[in-house]
Formats: structure tokens, sequence, C-alpha cells
């Protein structure tokens, strides 16, 4: 097929390679315009960007879709269709408007649970056993056009945003390959979807990072996995700011919450509302992610010391 793709982040990146690899004709890439990144605050390219690059694909980074100019961009390609996965603009009807086949999205989460800007990490937080890709024709709504084609996957108990991004990518590239040939033949139905069920997955804030000891440790939990690797979890121990990469529950451990109630090679538990967890990677400000056993070794944590001061 002729097709126009627009993206920003890995996610993204992997369902263009997925398309080019499949010999569709990719005419034209959007992406976002490159942003400054890092302590040198360097331009730095986007993901899909790099790829687009490395592909020798035309690459266009405009600000908005809103102007005529972008129009015409978009107009002037003369595609079937546009492959969209996590872009970051909002396409105005004239572009929804623009393809033969629409606009067609990659959306990362089995809708129409999880609308939103962070579908895989409200997922985790909210304690969801499954998830999967939709690939929905968009239309004006926030991620509320006909489903064209959905796959399931399992989150397991040990799911970070991370590792589940990573299955949601390959999954998502394999899905949009699949059932654009069906699209293009006019074999694949769009299924309104269900008014029942819906929820949003805004956007998530730093301000979400910091761990309330007090909440049952099934919460804290799922909030370390949920938010690596942004903006990573974190509370306070002597003052100073500590990040949390990795977690799981401490079955059987209980005690007063935020308190230290074991430190070893295994792990740090510390104390919940209700229960306990172990905390298994930890990052001291201006120093590198570590094993609980590595952290130990320069920052000891006797037991009954407390987190959260």
């Amino acid at each position: 097929m002729r097709l126009v793709f627009a993206g920003t982040p890995l996610f993204a990146e992997q369902a263009l390679r997925a398309l080019v690899g499949a010999g569709h004709q990719v005419l034209l890439v959007l992406t976002q315009p490159d942003r400054p990144s890092g302590r040198g605050l360097k331009l730095r390219h986007s993901e899909v960007k790099s790829a687009a690059l490395e592909l020798a694909l035309p690459i266009v980074q405009p600000p908005t879709l809103k102007s005529d100019k972008s129009l015409e961009i978009l107009r002037g390609a003369q595609a079937q269709a546009m492959i969209v996965a996590a872009y970051g603009l909002i396409l105005p009807q004239a572009v929804l408007d623009s393809f033969p086949l629409g606009c067609i999205n990659i959306h990362a989460s089995l809708l129409p649970r999880w609308r939103g800007a962070a579908p895989i990490q409200r997922a985790i937080l909210a304690g969801d056993t499954r998830t999967g890709i939709t690939i929905m024709r968009m239309d004006a709504g926030l991620d509320t056009g006909p489903v064209l084609l959905s796959r399931e996957i399992a989150i397991t108990a040990d799911e970070t945003a991370a590792s589940l991004h990573d299955k949601l990518a390959g999954l998502g590239a394999r899905c949009v390959v699949e059932c654009l040939p069906a699209l293009e033949r006019g074999a694949l139905r769009a299924v309104p979807q269900s008014e029942e069920g819906v929820t949003y997955a805004s956007k998530i804030q730093k301000s979400e990072a910091a761990i309330d000891w007090t909440k049952p440790a099934e919460l804290v939990d799922r909030q370390i996995r949920a938010l690596n690797p942004f903006p990573v979890a974190s509370t306070k121990s002597r003052g100073e700011a500590i990040r949390i990469w990795a977690s799981r529950l401490a079955s059987g451990n209980s005690g007063p919450a935020g308190q230290v109630l074991y430190a070893g090679d295994e792990g740090i538990v510390v104390g919940c509302g209700n229960g306990a967890v172990c905390l298994l990677e930890l990052q001291r400000a201006s120093s590198k992610r570590l094993t609980a056993a590595e952290f130990l070794c320069g920052y000891p944590l006797p037991a009954g010391e407390r987190f959260g001061t």
C-alpha cells in the first residue's frame, strides 16, 4: 500500500520498520520536531526520525497539522492511508478526511479501556491482568474510532511499563502489517467501540512518583512497576531522594509503614499500610541504578530505619 506514517517514539519506530519490511511504500514520515535533550540540551532526533533517515524515507516535522501547508504536504503524498502510532499531535478533521482508507491508529490497550496518553502505565497501576493492541480507524474523538483488529496479551505479576511497552510495540507492529491487506481489499469490518467499560489513561505526571508507604503493598508495588522507566517511583531517606526501579511483593512480611524490616542481598523489605514490598533496584541522586545488594554496600540500611523522611 501507499502510506504516510506518523509517529515519534520507539513504540512507533517498530511499526515503521515492520511496514517497510512488509513491502509497503512509505511515501512520507511525520514525526515531532527535534527536542533539546541531555545535560548539554543538544537537539535529539526522535526514534522514528532516526529510523526514517536510516531507511532513506522522506521526513517532515511540522509543529502542527492545522496549517494549510501541512495539509498540502499530506494530500500531495497521494497515499491510500495514514498509519499513526504515538505521534503526539492532534489530527484535524481535514487530515482525517485526506486519505481514501482513512487514518489508522495503533493503540496500546484493548479499547474502549484506557483511551488516552498513558494506557500502558495506567493498566499496571489499576492491576489489570490483560491488555493488548487495538488497530482502529481514527475519528474526531480521543481514541473513539471503530476497531479494525485487536489482540490480547497477559500482564504478568512482575511486569513493568518498560517490559510491557516492548511487548506491545512488537505486537502493534505485527498487527498493523496483518490488517493492511484486508483493509486494502475492503474485507476488514470496522466495529464501533462499546459504550461500556470506557476508561481514560491520563498522562503520567512527575508528581505521581512519590511513594506513600501507608498505601497497601500491592499498590506500592504496582506504582514502582508502572513508573519504570518514567518518571520512576521515589522516596526519601535521610533527607535524600532515592529512586526505586524494581520491586516485588514480600509475602508474609508486615511492619510499620515505611520502616525497613530487612536489608540484605535478596532485597530491602519495607513495611506498607498493609503488607510489605521488597525493593530490588535503587538509585541515589547522581549515581547509577544498582541492585539492592550493590546499593547497601555504599548505603547501609539497618532494620528499623524509616523511608519517607
